[in-house]
């Protein structure tokens, strides 16, 4: 049994399949987070929710809308889940009469019924169950309200069918066309009925997708059905508006009162601000990183830390030395693994605060506000403010920013947003910052790094320029960004908001940081001859070394240094389990008394500027390729970056000599 999951962007359409499974997508409150379908059973039946990406009509405008749209063409399915926010009815029907007409049994979901009686509007749901020939539910899902009720329906009905068609009546001329096309279909390609006239009423209303469809499969005889294309598409789209403002009179017992709250009002007055709306943005990233450095994430790191460089690297040694390990596996276990791995784990805390401040500000409904006031920005790029969202979801990981930018119309300024997305400050990136922050920037940590996710920003937004004149991007994408009532954040879905970002760290330090501490170690621990009389003659010291004064004018050239620049390309996050094998330490404490040796402040900083901007990691240069379906993209990627972050840092180097830092 497979339900189709379809609804506008900020439905909560997401919220409402993580619901229904028990499972958990990535939820924003934005439009375009679900950029691909995902799958899930409710309560491990048979019941199957395919979730789509949000749409506002059938004719896609992006890549990820094409999704969906391509679903219906190409997929088989049993019914249709149509998610609605109730307080936008007008507008969310608009695609409720497109999957209706598609013919296959319908539930609709009335959701965010919080926000309708904070409106005070009172609706019918069985005057729009029976003029849509659906089934309709009241939910909210953010709180679970209904949510059992309509689980319990899905699984119990199984086989719902439609007993009526909804038809709707588009006159004399555009019917006999419609009718037509549909007899073509049925008689002579051998369509069903019910497709066969969804089809014809898509084709005539100028959807894309479906005349590529009708040209691919040499549906010849069709195209000359559709003369004055322009009226065939207006009668169409002034028919379904027509119909819909009769059934919310019909529906409607009592109108809204009013459209937003007072408080929304108010903190939007600011929040979308012209002028006080980025300072406002900046503001909040600088308390945010002072949760996560200094008030909250940075002591429970130095607790965690405290115990893995402590009792329980002490423990396994005694341990290992117990059980007779011989030089080399204690050697591994201790100074490369517990030393690499836990190195980076201890790091773990500061990260998942930031993913919980970021997951807050999502679910409060303040990052459509933020990608709004830096449309203003994006326009004096080339782009628009859904570019920006990208680059928002790259500061978690570039890997899905990169993915998110399908929801980009354009496929040039799709190309830009890819381009400038690996320059976002990642999670990845965090552990290196902590370290170094601790060890030269301990009275202004959140300063230092807020001023490094601004620069990776202001590095992208200038490339985001160039590449604009470059390619000549002159068509431009249309921003639409729905602005939803401010929520306080459900616990329950901050902590799967956190728990979703942090977790691919987690797995991470058990597979690549892994896999990448055992082969730092083994380029630490052997050389030519056999095991090194010391880390110095090693295989990794000489390939440092030998590379070393190539960035010297950037003010780091130890070898250790060197060497954790080039394993960072594997992942960002095995820069800092390099450090601490490289420099025999078995702790955060320890490693940051032994940076001081070999860095300055300023060196410190130059060094953190380069691994924000330099070669993005594999998993990131693979999803540029995936993405632009070109290795050339992802190698220019690679190559532009790493020049890039050594003009940077080489210019804040100097200038910081020059001016005496």
């Amino acid at each position: 049994m497979k339900i189709a999951l379809f609804g506008n962007p900020n439905t909560g359409k997401t919220t409402v399949f993580n619901q229904l499974t028990d499972s958990y997508a990535y939820v924003g409150n934005w439009s375009g987070v679900t950029v691909e379908k995902k799958i899930g059973k409710i309560n491990h039946s048979f019941v199957s929710i395919i979730d789509l990406p949000g749409i506002y009509s059938l004719n896609p405008l992006t890549k990820d809308e094409a999704v969906a749209a391509d679903f219906l063409l190409h997929e088989s399915f049993d019914q249709t889940l149509n998610i609605l926010n109730a307080a936008q009815l007008k507008r969310n029907l608009l695609l409720t009469i497109e999957l209706l007409e598609y013919g296959k049994p319908t539930v609709l979901v009335l959701n965010m019924m919080d926000i309708v009686k904070k409106q005070g509007l009172e609706l019918n749901p069985t005057i729009l169950g029976n003029e849509l020939h659906a089934t309709v539910f009241q939910t909210d899902a953010r709180t679970n309200k209904g949510m059992d009720t309509l689980k319990s329906f899905l699984i119990s009905n199984p086989s719902l069918t439609s007993s009526q068609l909804f038809q709707l009546d588009y006159g004399k001329r555009v019917e006999s066309i419609i009718h037509e096309g549909q007899n073509l279909l049925t008689t002579t390609y051998q369509h069903e009925i019910r497709f066969a006239r969804w089809l014809m009423i898509q084709f005539l209303a100028g959807n894309k997708m479906i005349e590529e469809f009708i040209v691919a499969n040499h549906y010849d005889l069709l195209v000359p059905l559709k003369k004055d294309p322009q009226l065939l598409e207006d009668t169409i789209y002034a028919v379904r508006l027509e119909f819909i403002e009769a059934l919310l009179k019909k529906a409607t017992l009592k109108e809204a009162t009013q459209k937003t709250t007072a408080l929304t009002k108010k903190i939007d007055r600011l929040t979308t601000h012209p002028i006080l709306g980025m300072p406002l943005f900046l503001i909040l990233f600088y308390l945010m990183f002072k949760l996560t450095f200094d008030w909250v994430g940075g002591p429970l790191s130095d607790l965690l830390d405290a115990f893995l460089s402590g009792p329980f690297s002490s423990n396994s040694s005694l341990f290992l030395t117990w059980l007779g390990a011989n030089d080399l596996i204690h050697s591994l276990i201790v100074d490369g693994l517990i030393a690499g791995v836990g190195g980076v784990l201890v790091f773990m805390p500061q990260i998942f605060v930031l993913f919980a401040c970021i997951s807050f500000l999502e679910d409060s409904g303040y990052m459509a506000r933020a990608a709004l006031v830096m449309d203003r920005l994006m326009e004096l790029v080339g782009l628009n403010g859904k570019a920006f969202i990208p680059l928002l979801i790259g500061f978690g990981c570039n890997v899905p920013g990169i993915m998110a930018a399908r929801t980009i119309e354009q496929p040039k300024e799709r190309l830009i947003t890819t381009l400038i997305s690996p320059f976002m400050s990642c999670s990845a990136r965090l552990p290196i910052y902590s370290l170094f922050i601790a060890a030269f920037f301990e009275k202004n940590q959140a300063l230092i790094v807020l001023s490094l996710y601004v620069l990776g920003i202001l590095v992208a937004i200038i490339l985001a320029k160039c590449y604009s004149l470059i390619f000549k991007t002159t068509d431009s994408s249309i921003f639409i960004v729905d602005l939803p009532e401010y929520n306080l954040p459900k616990l329950a879905i901050l902590w799967r908001g956190t728990w979703d970002k942090g977790k691919g760290f987690v797995k991470k330090a058990g597979t690549v940081i892994f896999g990448g501490t055992v082969l730092i170690w083994s380029l630490s621990y052997f050389n030519a001859s056999g095991v090194a009389s010391s880390i110095d003659t090693s295989f990794m010291a000489a390939i440092g070394s030998f590379l070393a004064p190539f960035f010297v004018p950037l003010g780091f050239y130890s070898w250790q240094a060197v060497s954790a620049i080039i394993t960072g390309v594997l992942a960002k996050e095995v820069v800092g389990s390099t450090l601490l094998i490289l420099f025999h330490v078995s702790g955060e404490s320890a490693l940051i008394g032994q940076l001081s040796s070999v860095f300055t402040p300023l060196q410190a900083y130059s060094f953190l500027v380069f691994v924000l901007l330099y070669i993005p990691c594999f998993a990131v240069l693979g999803a540029i390729k995936a993405e632009t379906g070109s290795w050339f993209w992802a190698i220019y990627s690679a190559v532009s970056s790493f020049i890039i972050a050594y003009v940077v840092s080489f210019m804040i180097y100097q200038t910081g000599i020059l001016l005496h830092f």
